[in-house]
């Protein structure tokens, strides 16, 4: 089965070639994507958008909510899904309420059995070993606790955030794992922990490989 990881830079709800690419990826008729928005607080302007994007998408949508918890099983409904779309929002928050209701456990186990794994902002960064976040100042910095399913880190919105690029590469030169940048509607999928494609919705969407030594551009393929 084959270890899958979708990971947006932002607005991936915003844009449907970028869904429809997710979905595909599953080859099933009617897939069952779960949206965790956990990072937002489950702000329900976020939920409403989600529901809104995938109305009329062939798929079954639904999401799983923590403060108000009304699911027993958490783990049982994890695995039951075809994808995982983790949106935006306080990274940091995420992890620790995930941490404390068996999520990440849960996702570990899904991963392995071949659920796809997506999202943006903090849905993309939480995948990696480490990223560029806004969770405790709003002049960002570093968090090294993701999930690290992936190796090495991420900076999304490298494009729409002017702070993104230099704390990025000053925080690189200062050891953090060297990682991925990607600018909005811009995703990276991984199969099984390796960089298979970057794909765009936009014409002019962009993604980096970044080191100690810079900026390296990789390809990106747009989507029709």
């Amino acid at each position: 089965m084959t270890r899958r990881i979708v990971a947006c830079g932002g607005q991936q709800l915003y844009h449907p070639a970028l869904t429809r690419y997710v979905l595909e990826l599953t080859e099933r008729s009617h897939p069952k994507i779960l949206f965790l928005p956990t990072a937002s607080g489950e702000d329900p302007g976020y939920l409403l958008t989600f529901y809104q994007q995938l109305a009329g998408v062939d798929c079954a949508p639904t999401h799983l909510a923590l403060f108000r918890r009304t699911v027993a099983d958490v783990e049982r409904l994890i695995r039951a899904q075809h994808v995982i779309m983790v949106g935006g929002g306080n990274t940091a928050n995420m992890l620790a309420i995930w941490r404390l209701h068996g999520v990440e456990d849960a996702l570990r186990k899904a991963y392995a059995d071949g659920v796809i794994l997506t999202g943006w902002s903090a849905g993309c960064i939480c995948w990696f070993e480490a990223g560029i976040t806004d969770s405790f100042t709003p002049e960002l910095g570093p968090l090294r606790d993701g999930v690290k399913l992936l190796p090495g880190s991420a900076c999304p919105h490298y494009d729409s955030e002017e702070r993104r690029r230099p704390v990025y590469a000053r925080e690189i030169a200062a050891g953090l794992p060297a990682g991925i940048a990607l600018e909005d509607a811009v995703a990276a999928r991984f199969d099984d922990e390796r960089l298979v494609e970057v794909v765009s919705a936009r014409p002019d969407g962009r993604a980096f490989r970044v080191d100690s030594a810079g900026e390296h551009p990789l390809a990106v393929r747009v989507l029709s």
